[in-house]
């Protein structure tokens, strides 16, 4: 039985690596998908940060595929 991510971070660090931008391009991404209001309107599409906050769904899938993969 695999132990529980929570179980993992009591016995030491973890390190989640992956290429986080080929995996977002993947996603066919457009200016809409990186927009939120409370930015000026000026060009966001490209700014893979603000992904955690505009779609926190495809990074939750893209970090979850890392792990699937081994990573830790």
């Amino acid at each position: 039985m695999k132990p529980s991510l929570e179980q993992l971070l009591l016995e030491r660090i973890l390190i989640l690596d992956g290429a986080m931008g080929t995996m977002i391009q993947e996603h066919k991404l457009e200016e809409k998908d990186f927009r939120i209001p409370e930015f000026l309107p000026r060009p966001l599409k490209g700014n893979n940060d603000l992904l955690s906050i505009s779609r926190p769904e495809i990074i939750l899938e893209i970090h979850r595929s890392f792990l699937a993969a081994g990573a830790d």
